[in-house]
């Protein structure tokens, strides 16, 4: 028997798809007499869009990286699936004309018009091969392109058994597509790993799935299924190191090898240890399936370095959602002393202390997503995140001290968020501009599987399908209501007056990063400071009093007046707290400390690493390729509409 597994546009090419190089490794190893191919056809439409009209990879990126929120990629594919090529035009220029450049709005139109002929042409091709089971993933905007082959393969074959599975088949998600698209004949909701496996021996037995947990099937009146959920969740023993020959091999044949340095994609753990026990409110990650679970240290170790040297490839992406924290001692500690000079992108939770991220880095971490969000404390419970404003600019600061790369996003439109929360954080952000600035500032969205989409009393009760659904699919609301991830709701928070101030000034913040620069050297007696910012005047600073230099070093971490007020009586001087908080003043007049809620933290980063932390953004800002920020871009809970 033959099973063919597909990888739709618009996945990303610049990294195998995880997903199936886990699936195929599970099936070789489970059922070692199946034969597996994987099929690239992300990478296959991408020669396909050069070779129809010289289009590249900004234009590919524009469909997988940065229109999720538009939906842009399912529509284009949306003449597929509809077998209409001019399906819902006039609508899709209407929703979304003025959200996106005039080329970009003609690339859309014109692959909509075409990518019919891509799919028929792979759809033939894979039914050539005689497969009994075709299975497409669908994770981001890969729903529509994968609906729009299996359709087609079941029209060629008839025969041929049909099934998707991925982020976006998970809970109701799934129930809608198998009950909608009755040429899929399963899907798999949830983990793959023990359910794909027991499908495939069912195809090749007697076809009974009824016993298969959570798989979407059809009775013998063709009336969809849904199996009941497994009661357990996979066991990280279950999931194995992923088989990514199949995607190397095409690549090689490809112009798209020249479009990026190849990531490999790395998965240690599962859930997250956070969201166990307080949901981030707007996060929809995880869907079903929160429960965190990692794999041994060895386990995870050896697969990171076996896959490094079977490919050649030294950058690496981790899609945990969180660092296992054993992870520093058992696997990064031991990644420092590994035989590659490995380049890693991670996330984390932004309160990791400094002592944390040296240890990142020796190991080869080079980019992090910490989850950032906002740098009001306020608005971070109200997110329920476990972190200060303070928390997230000491981070800022001790990942540029350590020429981290950090992608993060600023999140506003929280229910019972006020001005207050926001305007005493604009008017310090000149402060930190030599530091990482965010990728972006956006409202909010509500996404299936979030605390705010569950519970509707939290502030959004009123909802609709985001209007992409409904310009890309031909269902009534009340389907596109199971079937959506991202949903429609009256804005809650701060005014767009207040929006704006924001983003002007973490625009300014971005334009001024490559210039910017504050460092301390201490010398022991003195603290020698250098600024260039250009929000302030000053561009050599020495603090010399003693009492001054213990404090300046006590705010490393945040603290408050009243700490900084013991602090001075430990050492004897018994500075009151009036004199504390002139000097925080002071300091951030000068822009030497953030001080946010009760609590202040300096700023400045060590002198070694910051002119390093210049020369990587300048890349960035001038069009190098600096892949990690690029992949951290993907559509996450953090990313808005």
């Amino acid at each position: 028997m033959k099973v063919t597994l597909v990888c739709m546009p618009w996945a990303t090419t610049a990294t195998p798809s995880l997903a199936l190089g886990i699936l195929s490794r599970r099936i070789a190893d489970t059922r070692p007499g199946t034969e597996v191919e994987t099929v690239y056809a992300n990478i296959d439409f991408a020669d396909w869009m050069h070779e129809q009209g010289g289009l590249g990879a900004a234009e590919f990126s524009f469909f997988s990286l940065h229109s999720y929120f538009l939906g842009c990629g399912d529509w284009v594919f949306s003449s597929a699936l509809h077998d209409d090529t001019s399906w819902r035009v006039d609508e899709f220029r209407d929703a979304f004309e003025k959200a996106m450049t005039a080329d970009q709005l003609e690339v859309s139109l014109r692959l909509h018009r075409t990518v019919p002929g891509f799919v028929d042409a792979m759809a033939r091709r894979i039914v050539a091969d005689g497969p009994a089971l075709v299975g497409a993933t669908s994770t981001f905007q890969q729903n529509v392109a994968s609906l729009a082959l299996l359709r087609r393969v079941k029209e060629l074959a008839p025969d041929v058994k049909t099934v998707m599975g991925g982020a976006n088949c998970d809970g109701p998600q799934g129930e809608a597509l198998h009950r909608n698209f009755p040429f899929l004949d399963y899907v798999v909701r949830g983990e793959a790993e023990r359910t794909f496996p027991e499908l495939v021996a069912a195809v090749e037995g007697d076809g009974d799935t009824s016993g298969i947990a959570g798989l979407c099937r059809r009775d013998d009146a063709g009336r969809s299924v849904s199996n009941p959920p497994a009661e357990r969740l996979l066991a990280p023993s279950e999931i194995p190191c992923p088989d990514y020959d199949p995607y190397f091999e095409r690549l090689r044949r490809s112009r798209v090898q020249s479009w990026y340095e190849t990531v490999l994609t790395v998965e240690g753990a599962r859930g997250c240890w956070w969201g166990e026990k307080h949901h981030c409110t707007f996060c929809g990650l995880n869907g079903s399936a929160m429960t965190f679970r990692s794999k041994s240290p060895g386990t995870y170790l050896n697969e990171i370095l076996t896959l490094a040297e079977r490919h050649r490839v030294l950058d690496f992406y981790a899609v945990d959602n969180i660092l296992e924290m054993s992870y520093l001692d058992s696997v990064l500690d031991r990644l420092a002393d590994a035989p590659f000079d490995l380049r890693i992108q991670y996330e984390v939770k932004s309160n990791m202390k400094l002592s944390g991220i040296e240890r990142m880095r020796r190991a080869g971490v080079v980019s992090v997503q910490p989850g950032i969000e906002s740098l009001s404390t306020r608005v971070l419970k109200i997110m329920d995140k476990g972190v200060s404003g303070t928390h997230n600019v000491r981070f800022l600061r001790d990942a540029e001290s350590n020429s981290l790369s950090v992608a993060w996003n600023y999140l506003y439109g929280f229910p019972g968020e006020t001005a207050e929360d926001y305007l005493p954080v604009i008017e310090q952000l000149p402060a930190l501009h030599h530091l990482h600035p965010s990728n972006g500032v956006n409202r909010i969205a509500l996404e299936r599987f979030s605390p705010y989409f569950d519970r509707p009393e939290l502030g959004f009760a009123e909802r609709r399908p985001h209007k992409q659904y409904f310009v890309t699919y031909d269902l009534p609301e009340s389907e596109l209501a199971d079937l959506a991830y991202v949903f429609e709701t009256p804005g809650r928070g701060v005014d767009e007056k207040v929006a704006e101030r924001l983003k002007q000034a973490l625009d300014e913040w971005g334009a001024n990063y490559i210039h910017s620069r504050l460092s301390c050297v201490d010398l022991g007696d003195r603290i020698e400071l250098t600024n260039s910012r250009p929000h302030f005047a000053w561009r050599t600073l020495t603090l010399r009093d003693a009492t001054e230099v213990e404090l300046f070093r006590a705010l490393h971490d945040p603290r408050s007046a009243d700490q900084l007020v013991r602090r001075t009586a430990a050492s004897g001087t018994a500075w009151d707290r009036e004199r504390v908080e002139a000097l925080l003043a002071d300091w951030r007049r000068l822009g030497l400390v953030f001080i946010e809620g009760d609590r202040a933290v300096h700023v400045a980063t060590e002198h070694e690493n910051q002119l390093i932390c210049r020369i990587r953004r300048e890349s960035e800002d001038t069009g190098g390729p600096e892949l990690a920020l690029e992949l951290a871009e993907e559509p996450t809970c953090v990313k808005i509409s």
